[in-house]
């Protein structure tokens, strides 16, 4: 038993930050991931507001 728990002594911290660099990773891609939508949202905005406030060009019969 004694080998068994030098065993998972030096696996624990391993797993650990494995798990903890999993996290940060998927927090980092989750922040990317709602800034992205969050830019394009803001463009899609920009532009209607855009296309509102150009009046649509007039045709002339000339």
């Amino acid at each position: 038993m004694n080998a068994f728990t030098a065993v998972l002594a030096a696996v624990v911290p391993s797993a650990g930050v494995g798990v903890l660099f999993w996290f940060a990773m998927r927090a980092l891609v989750n922040a990317d991931r709602n800034e992205r939508n969050a830019l394009a949202r803001m463009d899609a905005q920009e532009a209607a507001a855009t296309r509102a406030a150009i009046p649509p060009a007039q045709e002339s019969d000339s």
